[in-house]
């Protein structure tokens, strides 16, 4: 499980990107994390991993506070954290295998690493997680011979090749089409679910994260203002969350057109 609580983070330039957050996401929960633009999703999902320093508050993941552990330390929690970006931070000229090999860079010395000769063991794992991800018949192809939703699933795989307890996941569908979106966060809940994985998402697609996760956590100017399931954002939520909108008016049904299913749309919210 991960616990925040009272996550501030306050840069140099006197901006306040987290305001006092407190939140917990239990295994196997995906939290869906959205807000307007500048409300600190991002510095959040970076402040857990470290990759920006929390000025105050603790971050718990199982035993380790993670807000104050050394650099040394830090390194070996850094396993237990896979992270997918929006911009896929692919190697182009490395080949799928040898982009999904790296999220084991954690675990194999330096010259192993450089020299590209990892464990028979991790190569199983590549594959598994290559396989798990659609992406099988692609492991010998350069990174940028792939399409926009391949490259993503490649990403998803380097994260899942660490065997991680947490996925932090950062605007995974802002680069795709509707389609390729919906087919990459169901495949994020699934591997959740089927792994038992803490997540958070950072999606700007509010009708997409109805959709799919379970838990909805809005974030206003850094503080949370809402947080439930996605049918609890009702237009005063949204209101709440992002400004005053006519929300009433926005309101769609969606229908799934990758699902062969006759069953009728969930309502959601999609924004402008």
């Amino acid at each position: 499980m991960l616990v925040i609580e009272n996550l501030t983070k306050r840069y140099a330039t006197g901006d306040l990107a987290i305001d006092g957050v407190t939140l917990s996401v239990p295994a196997g929960q995906v939290v869906g994390l959205i807000g307007p633009s500048g409300a600190g999703k991002s510095s959040l999902i970076r402040c857990v991993n470290r990759l920006v320093e929390p000025s105050e508050g603790a971050i718990r993941l199982g035993d380790a506070d993670l807000a104050k552990l050394s650099r040394g330390a830090l390194g070996q929690a850094r396993r237990r954290m896979g992270m997918i970006f929006q911009e896929y931070a692919l190697v182009d000229r490395l080949t799928v295998m040898e982009n999904v090999l790296s999220g084991r860079l954690g675990y194999v010395g330096f010259w192993r690493s450089f020299l590209r000769r990892f464990p028979q063991g991790d190569i199983d794992r590549a594959f598994s997680v290559l396989e798990r991800v659609g992406l099988t018949e692609h492991v010998d192809k350069r990174a940028d011979a792939l399409s926009g939703g391949q490259r993503q699933r490649v990403g998803i795989a380097r994260a899942l090749v660490q065997e991680p307890d947490l996925l932090l996941v950062d605007e995974p569908t802002a680069s795709l089409d509707p389609k390729t979106s919906r087919q990459i966060m169901r495949l994020i809940v699934e591997i959740c679910a089927e792994r038992r994985l803490a997540a958070i998402v950072n999606i700007h697609d509010v009708a997409l994260a109805q959709m799919f996760v379970q838990r909805i956590v809005g974030l206003r100017k850094g503080k949370v203002v809402f947080d439930g399931p996605p049918d609890g954002l009702t237009p005063e939520a949204l209101t709440e969350i992002y400004g005053a909108e006519d929300w009433a008016a926005t309101m769609r049904r969606v229908e799934d057109e990758d699902e062969a299913s006759n069953a009728p749309a969930t309502p959601v919210l999609a924004l402008a």
